[in-house]
């Protein structure tokens, strides 16, 4: 390797102060995991960003589209909004330069993205501007949407180009996908050995299924698997997503708003009605009505994929999903996916990190904000503290956040599974910590850890 690569440096390792609290280790670790590459060699694999960025730690020394913006949740809370207001500005050249946001900054992630959370991103700064990132960054969000909606014009009813699905009723949904069909350049040698489980399978459309796994963010899951515990009956494109398309209604609702202010009326209707339409497909073809759920709908079959995640959160996240389908939803998320020590992302143990034991920050922001938003703030706050209290439990005895946490059983903790070792760091789990930490911390006090919250260590049973 050494004779063909010019491997990066391993950098000094970060050695915090000891003992500190959760609070100042965070914010300790901003300024560790920031990055700048304004330029990059002629062989280098990363790409150049005009601005800073935060990576997430660990393995992963670029920045990543959807991890972002719960890192930057955290940065606001710190008060960065300078390193707040630099991500949006990468991520807006990355849209300017390709046409889409890639799934990190580096050239082989370039055949696709991840979740779109651009436009949140936006809302986010717009809280601290007066809103007028809406505006500023209106020409990229215009297009995030048309990367997105690619041949939504020529695609027939009943079929799918990239990322756009059309039902046989003329609805548009959108699914993952991958550019390329070829095993991932990161991943190579996992993806020739999930082809070699699979002699039956054509191998073009295998890499083609993993690397969309990879665009959805969730690799691997049993959400996207035909057989819930073999990773080689994958079949991502076959999905219409809940969670993209949810997203998807946020960006289009966002683009309304900034068509709005910028006095253009024509063009802010327009995607009202997008919103709309999407919103009545979302409620439609992603509802489980037999199990009263949001789930993904599989549009080869014509039939919702029955399976409940925690993904089935995001309707209500992102306020698609009427207060009644909310209630079943938080119902069945209550009984089902609420353990010990938080969410946990599927119901399935089958050794996929994105699957039981495992919980992840991101999912359990999602929920906490999905069940405020109709009005289940109890269970929002069950969920809520006690994932906060497993990870300060965590960082008590091993003095870090890592990437993903083990929350149901008896060894509450980092998490496993996958295909790699669990990393530490960790930008997305630091950012939901802040906010959990300051949401539940009573008005008159400062909480630099879980320990300061009265309620926080009666929340695990």
């Amino acid at each position: 390797m050494d004779a063909n690569f010019t491997l990066p440096a391993a950098g000094d390792k970060y050695v915090p102060p000891a003992g500190q609290n959760l609070r100042d280790h965070i914010d300790g670790l901003w300024p560790v995991l920031t990055r700048t590459t304004s330029s990059a060699g002629q062989y280098d694999s990363l790409l150049p960003l005009p601005k800073p960025y935060v990576v997430p730690g660990g393995r992963f020394r670029e920045v990543y589209y959807w991890d972002s913006y719960f890192t930057m949740l955290g940065l606001a809370e710190s008060g960065h909004w300078d390193k707040v207001q630099d991500m949006v500005d990468n991520f807006a050249s990355l849209l300017d330069r390709y046409g889409h946001i890639p799934n990190g900054n580096r050239s082989y992630y370039l055949s696709r993205s991840q979740p779109p959370f651009f436009s949140l991103m936006v809302d986010l700064l717009a809280t601290h501007d007066n809103g007028k990132a809406y505006t500023r960054y209106l020409p990229q969000l215009q297009k995030e949407y048309d990367y997105w909606m690619a041949d939504s014009d020529k695609v027939a009813a009943g079929a799918a180009s990239k990322r756009v699905i059309k039902l046989a009723d003329g609805s548009l949904l959108n699914r993952y996908w991958d550019a390329r069909d070829v095993p991932r350049t990161e991943s190579w040698m996992d993806d020739v050995a999930t082809a070699q489980k699979a002699p039956q399978r054509n191998k073009a459309e295998l890499y083609r299924e993993l690397r969309s796994g990879a665009a959805s963010g969730w690799d691997f899951s049993s959400r996207w698997f035909t057989d819930a515990h073999n990773l080689s009956t994958i079949r991502t494109t076959q999905l219409a997503p809940v969670d993209l398309n949810s997203l998807l209604f946020h960006l289009e609702q966002t683009l309304s708003k900034g068509y709005q202010m910028n006095k253009q009326s024509d063009l802010a209707k327009q995607f009202a009605d997008r919103a709309e339409k999407r919103h009545a497909a979302i409620n439609r073809y992603l509802w489980d009505s037999k199990q009263n759920w949001y789930a993904d709908y599989d549009w080869q079959k014509k039939q919702v994929h029955p399976q409940l995640t925690a993904a089935a959160l995001f309707p209500l996240y992102l306020q698609v999903a009427s207060d009644k389908q909310a209630e079943s939803t938080a119902s069945a998320v209550e009984k089902q996916l609420l353990k010990p020590g938080g969410l946990v992302t599927t119901t399935v143990n089958n050794g996929q990190q994105w699957d039981a034991p495992n919980g992840w920050a991101p999912l359990q922001w999602v929920a906490v904000e999905g069940l405020e938003h109709y009005n289940q703030p109890k269970l929002a706050k069950e969920v809520g503290l006690r994932f906060l209290q497993n990870v300060q439990n965590t960082y008590d005895r091993e003095h870090k956040l890592v990437e993903k946490y083990v929350v149901d059983g008896k060894n509450l903790g980092g998490g496993g599974g996958g295909e790699y070792p669990l990393q530490d760091g960790f930008g997305w789990t630091n950012g939901v910590t802040l906010k959990l930490l300051d949401k539940y911390c009573p008005k008159d006090k400062t909480c630099n850890s879980a320990h300061d919250i009265p309620q926080a260590s009666a929340s695990q049973p």
